[in-house]
């Protein structure tokens, strides 16, 4: 059975442009601009300008996301979709923060920067460098105050949460017990950028 139509609503907040032309949204903020293309969903995706009440006060404007004669796998595409586009919101308003701890039994990991390249020696005492590229958008600080934690910070989180799973993924253990072998680098929190104090 289809479902005639379904639709969700998302606000856009203060100090937030969102321009949106066939399916590709662009979101502008104070942290910058992000960019993404939804035309692989059949959907209506439109701006809607808030109306202004008899006392002159002005609804916040929203993005509406409708799904037309939707089979029951096209339903949640709604939901992902509004998903995305207030993670870009949060992205050009406040930014993502992951925070990565490196695990060690004996050989203490050793994590540099060099250009724009993520490097991981002295791996479970390997000689082998790993090498993992940062990409535009996604900056990399070695923390002051915590020991073996690193953090990575950005606009999108795709880009963040992948740079994360690829440093991740860099010290995986192959061809021994993992439940003995528990050394790495993990993700150990995420979410929005902490407000300024």
């Amino acid at each position: 059975m289809k479902t005639v139509l379904s639709s969700k609503s998302i606000e856009i907040p203060e100090g937030v442009t969102v321009e949106i032309k066939s399916r590709r949204v662009k979101v502008t903020g104070p942290r910058g601009t992000l960019e993404r293309d939804f035309k692989h969903v059949d959907m209506d995706l439109m701006k809607i300008t808030g109306e202004v009440d008899e006392e002159g006060n002005k609804a916040p404007d929203t993005v509406r996301v409708d799904v037309w004669f939707a089979t029951r796998k096209q339903l949640p595409n709604v939901r992902t979709i509004t998903s995305h586009i207030d993670n870009m919101f949060t992205g050009v308003t406040r930014g993502f923060l992951y925070k990565m701890r490196f695990v060690y039994s004996h050989f203490p990991i050793n994590v540099t920067l060099t250009g724009d390249q993520v490097e991981i020696r002295n791996f479970l005492g390997e000689k082998r460098v790993r090498k993992v590229k940062l990409p535009n958008g996604v900056s990399y600080v070695r923390t002051s105050t915590v020991k073996d934690q690193i953090e990575l910070s950005g606009n999108d989180i795709a880009l963040v949460s992948l740079t994360a799973a690829k440093i991740q993924q860099a010290t995986n253990i192959r061809h021994k017990d993992l439940r003995k072998f528990l050394d790495g680098i993990y993700v150990s929190e995420k979410g929005e950028m902490p407000a300024p104090e």
